[in-house]
């Protein structure tokens, strides 16, 4: 048995923005991908993937009765494949900020939800909300608050816009120019991430006035600038909102940043080589680079890995 594949995806702007109703750019990233499958011959890998499955079900089981209006599963046909040694096969790297447990939950939302709502249908903006919120209430399970955004540009495949917490669509961005010599690219960090802490630390950082008035005159600013310029295509504008979104990071996020890469933020904002943001909820994992040339940016980056994601 072998599902089809659910890829993994990239929050290009609104991370923990979106948390306070900023807008958000969701596209998906096809380089990596997950699929649920079984094997005669599981590797460790898989039978640890097949014992997270299972709590996964409990969880499921237990939603499906206390929410049977939002959604419910053939949990018979879940239990069974589980038993039989089903795992999810993925190369998304965990807690790199690309959205692992998002292609999990949309490949069993896939699979084994009753009534679901499907890829062909018309996907009006209730369905799209209707979706986000039951893949949030599953991805709960892996992060205790999930707003359903990675799971369901996972389910969809689409760029996804955030304009609101209630008001979101599928959208188009201009296509890529291959020839071009602007770049967005991941940078490794070499760090695995934990959202969980990253997201409290957030959280009591919200409690602080002056924490607050930075997110809403500052952050969430130049995050929905920069939204409106991409979605556009006006790379110019785009370039000066980034910096400006990059600054504001710097200074106010240092706790998401790994403490070795504070000093290449800075040095992308002071050489206007590159300007480096959070990717998902930073710690570690992928650190997201805007260049408007990818191979200055390659050069001053020299002892790093670097991927290229989109290309302008």
């Amino acid at each position: 048995m072998k599902g089809p594949l659910f890829y993994s995806k990239i929050l290009l702007f609104g991370e923990y923005g979106i948390i306070k109703d900023s807008k958000g750019l969701s596209i998906p990233y096809n380089f990596f991908n997950g699929a649920l499958k079984k094997d005669s011959n599981p590797s460790q890998e898989a039978l640890k993937s097949n014992k997270s499955l299972e709590k996964f079900s409990f969880y499921l089981e237990s939603l499906s009765e206390k929410e049977p209006n939002l959604v419910t599963f053939d949990m018979e046909g879940l239990k069974s494949d589980i038993a039989e040694g089903m795992y999810f096969d993925s190369s998304i790297p965990q807690g790199y900020g690309v959205g692992s447990s998002g292609a999990l939950v949309a490949a069993i939302y896939q699979k084994y939800a009753f009534d679901k709502i499907t890829v062909l249908e018309n996907l009006t903006r209730e369905k799209l909300l209707r979706l986000k919120l039951i893949f949030g209430k599953m991805e709960s399970f892996f992060h205790g608050k999930s707003s359903g955004l990675d799971p369901l540009n996972s389910y969809l495949s689409l760029p996804i816009l955030i304009n609101s917490k209630n008001n979101i669509e599928s959208t188009s961005i201009p296509s890529q120019n291959t020839a071009g010599k602007g770049a967005v690219f991941l940078l490794d960090s070499g760090i695995v991430g934990e959202t969980a802490p990253m997201v409290q630390i957030f959280m009591e950082q919200m409690k602080n006035t002056g924490f607050r008035k930075m997110l809403k005159e500052q952050f969430i600013k130049h995050t929905d600038a920069c939204v409106e310029d991409f979605v556009s295509g006006n790379v110019t504008s785009l370039f000066g909102n980034l910096k400006q979104l990059s600054n504001v990071v710097l200074d106010n996020f240092k706790p998401m940043i790994p403490v070795e890469f504070q000093k290449l933020w800075k040095q992308g904002i002071d050489s206007n080589d590159y300007y480096l943001k959070l990717c998902g909820s930073g710690g570690g994992g992928y650190i997201l680079g805007f260049t408007e040339d990818f191979e200055k940016a390659k050069a001053a980056l020299k002892d790093h890995k670097l991927e290229v994601v989109y290309n302008f």
